[in-house]
Order: C-alpha cells, then structure tokens, then sequence
C-alpha cells in the first residue's frame, strides 16, 4: 500500500470538495493517507502507508473513517480497486467487509486483473 508517487489531479478533486482526504502522521509528519472521490458511491482512489509505519492499523484507521465519512454524506456504497496478487491489501479489505463486485482483466500494466471491490453504507 505505498504509492511511488501521489496522483496531484486526484488531490486537487479531493480538495475541491469532490471528495475526502484523511492523513495519519508521525513525529509530526505524514506516514499514510486515504483520498476517496465522492458521487453516489464514493470511491476509495489512494490509500497509502509508508513502509515503515504499516503493521501498526493505519491502513486499517485510514479506510474505517474514510468509509464512514462516505456514508455520513449520503453516499449508498463505497469501492475501490485492487490488484488481484495484492493479498496484504485484499486482506485489509476483507476485514472491512469489502465484497468483489467485478473484476478487470488486463486493468494494471503488468496484465494484472483489478479486483473492484466495494461495500454498501
């Protein structure tokens, strides 16, 4: 769950109130973040923790809040996607109650199938 780099364009829809960002810090600095896009579902666009600070229930916190803001503004559901050989991530997921809804094939560069998984608030 680390991203090589952040995706600006989402950020700046979070940021316009199209959507939520949540951030965890450390020693008074960001580890880890959830940016969802909100519409009648929302959806879960970045969820990232630093390597050094995953293990500790982030990730875990970060999706929980993001999920329940989600629903608090009248969203019916919440998805996101995941690549199908990500089995930290989909162990997460799974915890939370996240269902598959669809996959897609070829969706990842490497071929990978995305796993879209969701949940209904």
């Amino acid at each position: 769950m680390w991203l090589a780099e952040p995706t600006p364009g989402l950020l700046e829809t979070a940021l316009s109130g199209s959507g939520l960002v949540f951030v965890s810090t450390a020693e008074g600095r960001p580890v880890g973040y959830v940016l969802t896009t909100l519409g009648d579902d929302a959806y879960v666009a970045e969820l990232a923790v630093e390597p050094a600070y995953r293990r500790e229930g982030r990730g875990t916190r970060l999706l929980r809040t993001a999920v329940s803001a989600a629903c608090e503004r009248g969203c019916f559901g919440v998805s996101l996607t995941v690549h199908e050989e990500n089995d930290v991530a989909r162990a997460l997921y799974d915890s939370l109650g996240f269902e598959l809804w669809r996959e897609e094939p070829d969706y990842y560069a490497d071929g990978g199938t995305a796993l879209v998984l969701g949940k209904e608030c």
